[in-house]
């Protein structure tokens, strides 16, 4: 058993409340919603990952920084179950074990993941790229006779607020902005439900008001999901976090406010630079 679940619980199936913790489903009663112990990842030879220890609270926005080759999207990776750990524990919640699932599965369970490069639907409008992504039955029978639901519609105006894309409902999502672009696609996330959001360099290629408005965007998310932004932009960073990990070959070498990490001498020596 993992450290972890032995400080949390005398019993694996029992909370300290007393009140008892179904195996499988999602438990955060003790705060944190994802958890990575002691996971060592290598290719031929290389340590992507070394011994990473990474503790995210339900709700949290956590900013991830690090030098090329820290490990971040190998992190990503193993959280999402693209890539096996050689060793180590990834829970989701108390009671999850995401290294028992595989990727498709991860997802439905709650766990989202946005690339660099927004993957969206060019020839489709607003509103039918957000309509792809709900939530729902995606067999060929209940495909072939779907139709949209009243709650259903007002789940997408709702995301089309949230992403400030109301106006463009139905623009072709190829003649949106860059910007514009990676905001349709966290709203498709959005339309998953997600529990976990992994969002990786959201602001590459922005315009200033384009950054202004993605750092209102993941702030007003968080408390709702939690969510994880890899960004190597400090000053987007200072913007939006309250806790920054800092990785550095593999390992986890140093959380705190931006403050505190951008004066700690370690994070200078092999990151920040000065």
């Amino acid at each position: 058993m993992n450290q972890f679940k032995e400080n949390l619980f005398d019993d694996p199936n029992k909370s300290n409340t007393g009140v008892m913790a179904v195996k499988g489903s999602l438990d955060t009663r003790h705060g944190p919603i994802l958890y990575m112990e002691d996971v060592s990842v290598s290719f031929d030879g290389f340590k992507a990952l070394n011994k990473l220890s990474l503790y995210i609270d339900d709700g949290e926005l956590r900013c991830l920084i690090g030098p090329n080759g820290a490990g971040k999207t190998t992190l990503m990776d193993v959280i999402t179950g693209k890539t096996r750990p050689d060793t180590g524990s990834v829970f989701f919640g108390q009671t999850i074990n995401l290294l028992e699932m595989d990727e498709p599965a991860i997802a439905q369970a709650g766990i989202c993941r946005k690339f660099q490069k927004p993957s969206v639907f060019d020839a489709l409008t607003v509103f039918e790229n957000l309509e792809l992504a709900l939530k729902a039955d995606k067999g060929a029978w209940h495909t072939l006779f779907f139709r949209l639901t009243g709650e259903q519609r007002d789940r997408i105006d709702e995301v089309l607020a949230t992403i400030g894309l109301t106006e463009a409902t139905q623009y072709r999502a190829g003649i949106l902005s860059h910007g514009q672009k990676q905001w349709l696609e966290i709203g498709m996330l959005l339309m998953q439900e997600p529990k976990v959001m992994l969002v990786d360099e959201p602001i590459a290629g922005m315009t200033h008001q384009e950054i202004e408005r993605t750092a209102e965007l993941l702030l007003s998310l968080q408390g709702k999901h939690s969510i994880v932004v890899v960004e190597h932009d400090m000053e987007f960073v200072r913007s939006i976090a309250r806790k920054v990990t800092v990785l550095h070959e593999g390992s986890v070498l140093t959380e705190g406010t931006m403050d505190e990490v951008q004066n700690d001498p370690r994070v200078i020596q092999v990151y920040l630079g000065g």
